[in-house]
């Protein structure tokens, strides 16, 4: 264990040292870390065991998602978000729905062996896009500010409100005899209770931070680390009392935004970092655990599955959602493009795996190989796309 640790250590070590290098590059960090935990992991190296402690994975992707959903939303721009709201609105309300529909008719005719609710299990968990691998775009400034504020809210909000939608559809498929009434009361509890937990720890928190301060009663040091706490209790306290965890993160990150006003920036700044770390190690989990799985049992109708899920089902839907927003067809299709899938994805398939679907491993399998073209062709193209868009903006404005 500790030749594991010492190992994963040094790594860290040394990507911190050239990670601001290598953020100019079309090599994402999550790329690199999926690559050397597959050379570390069973198939080539095994200098790290193939099966990971139960639930640690999904507790890690967990905690990660909901501290950059929270961290995303307290560092929107909701000024530009006021005047644009209409790009998250229509690719929530249009495009959601749009890629869900795209997702289940292409899972029932590319397998035969999924039902008609297993294909929609499988496009709603694909349906869903990763908040921190769009990082590398929604903090890029090269891109127009209203497409970044767009895609972060419409990531931010998109996981959160798949999530019912997963619940009704496992429900129909195990055969629960109230599957339709469960799923429709989960959706309003997990939303209602999300919303409700987020707003108001948050607004409590906020104003507790605010009494303390004033009175110099907390320290630099521990400043630092009031804006983890709140967004990790906000999703765990969410969670707990069976609402979304995803959508208590993001609400409550917003209204911490507001609160905090000009001073976002500090309070959130420690939080990005220890949000990488955790990002990076969850992708390197995920090489260890699953890439040599993906490698060993991918076809070929599930590689074009996956790649459909990344291009026409995400990408039409909301291409044909944006029309008539007053954003060029550069910008639909821009827009459409960057819907990674990553953690949301990866804790949907541990939670179908848990309910015991009966073809459960085959999706999560057809997922784990969508989410690593995903870090791969998003990775690869973040950069000289955000150049590309800014740079048609910029002759277009």
């Amino acid at each position: 264990m500790h030749a594991q640790l010492a190992v994963l250590a040094v790594f860290v070590f040394l990507y911190s040292l050239v990670s601001k290098r290598l953020e100019r590059t079309n090599f994402s960090g999550p790329m690199m870390f999926v690559a050397v935990g597959f050379i570390l992991g069973p198939g080539l190296l095994g200098w790290f065991p193939g099966e990971s402690p139960d639930g640690l994975l999904r507790w890690l992707a967990d905690l990660t998602l909901a501290l950059f959903l929270f961290i995303d939303a307290a560092n929107a721009d909701l000024p530009t978000l006021r005047k644009r709201y209409t790009i998250p609105a229509r690719m929530l309300l249009f495009g959601l729905p749009g890629a869900m529909l795209l997702g289940f008719i292409f899972a029932l005719a590319l397998f035969d062996s999924l039902s008609a609710y297993e294909a929609a299990i499988l496009a709603v968990m694909l349906a869903a896009t990763d908040a921190a691998l769009g990082k590398a775009v929604v903090t890029n400034p090269a891109v127009p500010s209203r497409l970044r504020e767009g895609l972060n809210v419409e990531s931010g909000l998109n996981d959160g409100l798949c999530v019912p939608f997963l619940f009704l559809f496992i429900a129909l498929e195990l055969g629960t005899s109230e599957g339709t009434g469960y799923g429709l009361t989960l959706l309003a509890e997990e939303l209602g209770i999300g919303l409700l937990v987020g707003l108001g720890l948050t607004a409590a928190g906020g104003a507790l931070l605010r009494i303390c301060w004033r009175r110099s009663w907390v320290s630099e040091t521990w400043l630092q680390m009031t804006t983890v706490a709140l967004a990790f209790a906000c999703f765990a306290v969410a969670q707990s009392l069976h609402g979304s965890g995803y959508i208590a993160a993001f609400t409550g990150g917003m209204l911490y935004g507001f609160i905090a006003h000009g001073k976002t920036h500090k309070l959130v700044h420690s939080a990005e970092g220890i949000g990488e770390v955790l990002a990076l190690l969850t992708w390197m989990l995920f090489g260890v655990a699953v890439v040599g799985s993906v490698l060993d049992h991918a076809t070929w109708t599930i590689l074009v599955y996956s790649l459909l899920s990344l291009t026409v089902v995400r990408m039409l839907p909301n291409y044909l959602a944006l029309i008539g927003s007053g954003e060029p067809p550069s910008s639909r299709l821009f827009l459409g493009w960057f819907g990674p899938r990553g953690m949301a994805s990866i804790v949907f398939a541990i939670i179908v795996l848990e309910h015991g679907v009966s073809n459960g491993e085959f999706i999560a399998l057809v997922v784990a190989c969508t989410v690593l073209l995903s870090l791969i062709l998003h990775g690869i193209s973040a950069n000289p796309l955000a150049r590309w868009i800014a740079g048609l903006d910029r002759e277009q404005s």
